[in-house]
Formats: structure tokens, C-alpha cells, sequence
């Protein structure tokens, strides 16, 4: 929803957040603590956690950007995991966030701590992960090495994410080749794609050893602190399509998935 313009009633995002929660995932992502000039369509996480509801059993994860979205989220007992996006890319680091990458770390560093002190999770997001569209350098040994640095500071939760739909099999292959080495963590892949090439990057993922993934209904979304125009998320549909042809069950309630699809389209038009 963070790239609407028009702002989702609180009402109708506690309706869908709801609907979701009865599908079966093992994670929600339902809202970020970050300043409400950035990213208005998200002034009012705060009124949805107490809102939604509180039975299932899904975790719930929110995104933060600094020390002060960090401090407000650790609040919310719904609150399991903390994402971060921390960007490989200076550029994009700057753009989301107005740090470079090493004026990150003390965020990540604030993090665990506060996590530690909450008893939350971390996931820290490698933004950029699979290229740029700024000409910053990038190779899959540069996302290995910040990995291996993140991991040092007592990360175990990654999210490899193709910020802009830049990746392709190849490199989607060398990087989780590469990061096979670090056994003590576990990593996902969050894909932005476009409706000809989501599969090559589901399966060049899947084969080189990952097993979580991000979707979203439709693959409504996209980073608008990325670039002029958003790329979609994976849309979920396709990862459901996927995994259910490859005889892998995903453990998700067929009907409840469709009951949330209707709102999805009632949302995002």
C-alpha cells in the first residue's frame, strides 16, 4: 500500500490485515514505524495493531528506518519481527533512509538491542541486493561480504531483496550459491518482477537452497523511495502456482486466500 497516493481508510486496512491473518502464513508484513511525511500511507500502523485481530497464529512483522521507529514498534506485543532495509547501494541507502551504509550500523546496533531488550526478532533486509538502476557497484561477493558483516553484530535473519526488479536468474543463483556458507543464518528473497520473468526468479531461488519468500496479493506494491516508477512485488498467487506444481505444499487455506483476494481488488483497484 506504501506507494498509494490516495490513503486506505484505517478501517478497510484492519479489514484486509484480518482477512490475511486466516490464510495461513507463517509471517505478515502489516505496516511500517517510519515518519509519516515519507511514507503517509502508513501514519496509522500504530491504531492497526491494536485493532487487528489477535488469535491466529501468523507472526507479524512492521519495517523501521531509524532509532525513533525502532523505540515506537518494540511496544506492540503483536510485534514479532523488526525489519530493516539496509542497502548495499549508497544511493538508495541515502534515498530511503538519509544515512550511508555505514552510518546504518549503528541503527542495526540500536536494534538488536532494543529487539534483545523486547524480546523480538530482527530481519535486516539487503536492499539492492541483486543490482541497481544508480550505477553503484555491485557484485554477489559484496552482498556476501556485508552478510558476513551483519552477522558478526549478531544478525541471523536475512531478506535478499530485489529492490527495483533487477535480478535475473544468474544472479539470483550466484548470490544464494555464496550464501550457503553462512549456515548460522537463515535467508529469504523478496522479489519486485514483472509478469514475464517472476518464474525464472522463483525457481533459480528455490533451487540454489532458499525457502522463504515475499509475496503479496496481485503483486501490488513496490518501493516508492526507489526509483520514478515502481516494479511490483511477486505476487502470491504465483508462488502459491509455483510451489503447488512442484508438488510442495505451502500449508495455505485455498479458501480463505481467495476471500482475501476479493478485498485485495476492492483495495487496489
Amino acid at each position: 500500500m506504501q506507494g498509494l497516493e490516495r490513503f486506505v481508510p484505517t478501517d478497510l486496512k484492519v479489514d484486509y490485515l484480518n482477512a490475511l491473518l486466516k490464510v495461513g502464513y507463517h509471517t505478515l508484513d502489516c505496516g511500517s514505524f517510519v515518519s509519516p511525511r515519507a511514507i503517509p500511507q502508513m501514519r496509522d500502523t500504530a491504531e492497526v495493531l491494536d485493532r487487528i485481530d489477535s488469535d491466529s497464529s501468523t507472526l507479524l512483522s512492521v519495517i523501521v528506518a531509524n532509532e525513533r521507529g525502532i523505540d515506537d514498534a518494540v511496544q506492540h506485543d503483536r510485534v514479532t519481527y523488526l525489519g530493516y532495509p539496509f542497502s548495499i547501494s549508497e544511493t538508495f541507502q541515502q534515498r530511503n533512509t538519509n544515512r550511508s551504509v555505514e552510518e546504518s550500523l549503528p541503527v542495526v546496533e540500536h536494534l538488536l538491542t532494543q529487539t534483545s531488550k523486547a524480546g523480538k526478532e530482527v530481519v535486516i533486509y539487503i536492499s539492492m541486493g541483486f543490482g541497481n538502476p544508480y550505477g553503484d557497484v555491485w557484485q554477489p561477493e559484496l552482498v556476501a561480504s556485508w552478510v558476513e558483516r551483519l552477522i558478526a553484530m549478531g544478525i541471523t535473519s536475512f531478506s535478499i531483496s530485489d529492490t527495483v526488479g533487477v535480478s535475473d536468474a544468474d544472479k539470483i543463483t550466484s548470490v544464494f550459491e555464496l550464501l550457503r556458507a553462512f549456515d548460522q543464518a537463515e535467508f529469504g528473497a523478496h522479489f519486485h518482477t514483472r509478469p514475464d520473468d517472476w518464474k525464472e526468479k522463483v525457481d533459480a531461488a528455490w533451487k540454489s537452497g532458499c525457502a522463504r519468500f515475499d509475496g503479496a496479493i496481485f503483486g501490488f506494491g513496490g518501493c516508492p523511495m526507489a526509483a520514478d516508477k515502481l516494479v511490483g512485488n511477486m505476487p502470491t498467487e504465483n508462488l502459491i502456482s509455483y510451489f503447488d506444481q512442484a508438488g510442495i505444499s505451502t500449508g495455505l487455506d485455498e479458501a480463505r486466500f481467495n476471500e482475501a483476494r476479493v478485498l485485495a481488488a476492492q483495495i487496489f483497484g
